[in-house]
């Protein structure tokens, strides 16, 4: 460490402690005591072209690797551009530490017109994530960050901000960074667990519903699932939680009518970690005859669907004191059943999806088993890859299905490839979605990584196009002009090739994944 210790290495030392080795981030004028102390901590910074990309590098870093994303912003407009990627990571439960420099202590709120000054920014970031804090001393700041890694653990993850005056960055520091004391997630009741399997031993048409809070537990969640001959669908976060390869899969449906009916008819419904948002179930519900409801957080035990049986716990720990509990008996084979249901989901989900199907086919065959997706909100992910990409375990597929935010994909992919050095990533998105954050390729070719990007132009916002004619909207803004995008990634250093058929697409990935930086490949279905 650099013998210039002040409010800057209290907080990146912190970080060190916490095994981070990597924030994205941009440096600013008033953040620079951050930057100072990276380099000798062992900590890379990595540099989006904006900090709403740097962000959402760090949600995907966030969401394939199971650790925390950091993001180091200066104050001002380097964290209200960050404000989007956080509140993307509340709605999608995934652990960041957002950092960003402020005003020097006593000139907060005083509307002086000093560089950067905002009314509140630490109240305005308060009311997007779990908590806020605007500190008053390097110890505190130290503090801060410390306790930011506690409320990682034993809980549903979410997002934080510590605010860091000019000035206590700037001061002296003479403390030691500890390591946080990591909370214990809840054990569920032993008596209700027994309930439970009991109910689900009974149950002739028993089925599974897992999300984000069970993508830790894939092993503890199919062997229940064997046991009990239980179908599995799971969320849009939860993809992968059971291999999708499995007999019992019935992927990420939960937004289908076939897996809704589904769960109505069943004696015994299993509900892991998920809250069924209307992001999900796209104006549909999950209701069933015995509702069991396993989640870490209380608040999610009754929401949106009342459990009838309600487990407060950890996901891989109660599923495996449900499978323990089980009465001896043959495990039942559900196989068939599951079969049935994914061929009416694949027939359902087909109707909708137009060209994303085969588009998706194309990409998949080009990638080995393990590698990550990642997608936008875009026609081709959540009506295609949603449902066509099909994953064998969790953390390979990187969607915000709750927040939804365009500009998302390109810089998951950066995110996603920095985390995940050892599995190839690829990016497969709408024209729409690439040009909010198209800045970022550049950042993948300054990094060097081999990215595929497939960008799948239909001439601007179809989605909203198609809305606006079932309202009787003649079409209205949402008509775009498309650059040579193949053109622009050269522009950037990247490689850029245009093509009009799908059937190309898999060879052009493969090739893609092996080339010295990323691939922008332009899908012209216009």
């Amino acid at each position: 460490m650099t013998d210039y210790r002040n409010g800057g290495a209290a907080v990146v030392e912190t970080l060190a402690v916490h095994g981070v080795d990597t924030i994205f981030g941009i440096p600013g004028t008033h953040n620079l005591e951050i930057y100072r102390h990276l380099r000798d901590a062992g900590i890379r910074a990595v540099t989006p072209r904006h900090e709403q990309g740097a962000g959402y590098a760090a949600e995907a870093y966030a969401r394939v690797s199971g650790r925390p994303g950091v993001v180091v912003a200066t104050s001002g407009p380097g964290l209200t551009n960050a404000m989007t990627a956080a509140a993307t990571a509340y709605a999608e439960s995934q652990p960041m530490l957002v950092l960003s420099s402020g005003m020097p202590t006593g000139a907060e709120g005083r509307d002086l017109g000093q560089l950067h000054e905002a009314k509140n920014i630490s109240g305005a970031m308060n009311e997007l994530v779990r908590w806020s804090r605007r500190v008053r001393s390097a110890d505190e700041a130290a503090e801060a960050v410390t306790e930011a890694f506690g409320s990682f653990t034993g809980r549903r993850p979410r997002p934080v901000h510590i605010e860091i005056p000019i000035d206590v960055l700037e001061s002296p520091w003479s403390g030691r960074a500890r390591q946080c004391v990591k909370l214990v997630a809840p054990q569920a009741d032993p008596e209700t667990v027994r309930r439970a399997a009991a109910a689900l031993a009974a149950a002739e048409a028993p089925l599974i519903i897992a999300g984000g809070g069970a993508v830790d537990a894939q092993r503890e969640l199919t062997a229940l699932a064997e046991l009990l001959g239980a179908p599995v669908a799971t969320t849009v976060n939860g993809k992968g939680a059971v291999s999708e390869a499995h007999p019992l899969s019935v992927g990420a449906s939960v937004r289908l009518r076939t897996v809704q009916n589904a769960a109505a008819e069943s004696d015994a419904l299993l509900l892991i970690g998920t809250e069924l948002g209307d992001s999900d179930l796209w104006e549909g519900q999950i209701r069933g005859k015995v509702v069991i409801r396993c989640d870490i957080e209380p608040g999610q035990l009754d929401k949106n669907c009342p459990a009838d049986i309600a487990l407060l716990g950890d996901a891989a720990t109660t599923l495996a004191a449900l499978a323990a509990s089980l009465p001896d008996r043959p495990a039942t084979d559900g196989s068939a059943r599951a079969a049935v249901l994914r061929a009416e989901c694949v027939s359902e989900a087909t109707v909708d999806a137009g060209p994303h199907v085969e588009i998706n086919a194309a990409v998949r065959a080009a990638l080995p088993a393990e590698a990550i997706l990642t997608g936008d909100s875009s026609q081709v992910t959540y009506f295609g890859s949603v449902h066509f990409f099909d994953v064998p375990g969790p953390r390979q597929f990187c969607y915000m299905p709750g927040y939804a935010t365009l500009g998302y994909g390109l810089p998951a992919g950066l995110g996603a490839s920095i985390a995940r050095p050892d599995v190839p990533v690829a990016v497969l998105l709408g024209d729409g979605a690439l040009m909010f954050s198209v800045q970022e390729l550049i950042t993948l070719v300054e990094q060097r990584l081999p990215v595929p990007v497939v960008v799948v132009d239909n001439g601007g916002y179809r989605e909203i196009r198609e809305q606006q004619a079932s309202r009787g909207i003649a079409p209205i803004g949402v008509d775009l002009r498309t650059p040579d995008l193949a053109a622009m990634a050269i522009a950037m250093g990247a490689n850029g090739i245009r093509t009009t058929s799908t059937d190309e697409v898999t060879d052009l990935v493969r090739a893609a994944l092996g080339a010295d930086g990323p691939t922008l490949i332009h899908l012209d279905l216009r």
